[in-house]
């Protein structure tokens, strides 16, 4: 593979932009950890950020850096990486991020990355650039982790249900209150560990193709992970309000019990994508579990519109983000 002869100003930019892309997307995801704790009224938004914060930068310590490996290569063919693929890849995410912040519509920020570093790849070395099994594992998961938290969200549901079926609802109410603040912890932990770890692998592909990181290296330098995990959870500290109303009460009415059981079954899909390296939606991943506590109630519950227009958000997010990134990569030859 080639080296790139950067200088030392681009890849402090591209490396700026990659933390500015970190911290929207705790910005925009913060949301995905807070809604139901807040909606249900359980924590304070103000106390609910901060603990979901804390919580991203712990994960640290607990989750391995495998998504960051399947970001950083095993998405793209390293060899078409240059200074212009890294800025088409992070303008098209960031786009996106900001146009469905700006809407309210909770999409993914790990696929609109995924998607950009797809159209600048395309833009430059056409299909060809494409890395097809760490794509098709990416895609799978698309299905795989809403899924996924969808049958948690309603097992777990269920199975409270059938355990408490003798409890006062004051009772359920007073217990679940109190749980909500372990399971909101376990989804921020969670949060934190996968979608870190893909300004990770984005920075991490940067520094391999510009020869300051030896290719054969197993993990990034320890800045580059201390910086990423430090840019989410600020991002998360400052939340993405908008957003916390639909993924909290529009998609279903959520009372502490359901708040706990959505959060444990999003924690636990998040956390065994991570240990089998997978960069999957933390969003995605919320709202299957969501969606599952309502059904697991009555279907009925579930506002299937709101939910059907959130998985169009998620179909486009892709090629969106991709379409954007092949502009800003030719943009880049121009202003680079």
């Amino acid at each position: 593979m080639h080296t790139l002869q950067l200088s030392i100003y681009v890849l402090g930019l591209l490396i700026g932009l990659a933390l500015v892309f970190d911290f929207m997307n705790g910005f925009h995801d913060a949301a995905n950890a807070i809604a139901t704790v807040v909606s249900t009224g359980v924590l304070k938004p103000q106390t609910a950020v901060a603990m979901a914060a804390v919580f991203n930068f712990i994960a640290i310590f607990v989750v391995g850096l495998g998504v960051a490996a399947t970001v950083g290569k095993g998405t793209i063919d390293p060899g078409v990486v240059d200074q212009y693929v890294i800025f088409g890849a992070l303008v098209g995410a960031i786009a996106w991020n900001l146009f469905t912040w700006y809407y309210g519509i909770p999409s993914s920020s790990s696929h609109a990355l995924i998607g950009g570093l797809v159209g600048a790849a395309v833009a430059k070395s056409g299909t060809g650039a494409l890395a097809g099994g760490g794509l098709l594992k990416t895609v799978e998961w698309i299905v795989l982790s809403p899924l996924l938290g969808f049958i948690f969200g309603s097992l777990i549901m269920l199975l409270v249900s059938w355990l408490f079926v003798r409890s006062t609802p004051r009772r359920v109410d007073k217990w679940f209150r109190r749980l909500q603040l372990f399971s909101a912890a376990s989804y921020s932990l969670g949060h934190g560990g996968n979608d870190a770890q893909k300004t990770i692998g984005i920075i991490w592909m940067l520094l391999i193709a510009s020869g300051n990181v030896a290719v054969a290296d197993k993990s990034p330098p320890i800045w580059v992970i201390v910086s990423c995990y430090t840019a989410i959870s600020a991002g998360t500290l400052f939340g993405g309000w908008r957003i916390v109303k639909t993924m909290g009460q529009k998609i279903t009415k959520l009372k502490p019990v359901g708040g706990f059981c959505a959060e444990t079954g999003g924690a636990l899909t998040l956390l065994l994508a991570s240990m089998f390296g997978v960069p999957v939606s933390t969003t995605h991943t919320i709202t299957g579990a969501i969606v599952g506590v309502g059904s697991a109630q009555k279907m009925s519950a579930v506002r299937w519109g709101v939910a059907g227009n959130i998985v169009w958000a998620w179909i486009f997010t892709i090629p969106a983000s991709a379409f954007v990134a092949a502009i800003a990569w030719w943009l880049g030859h121009h202003i680079m």
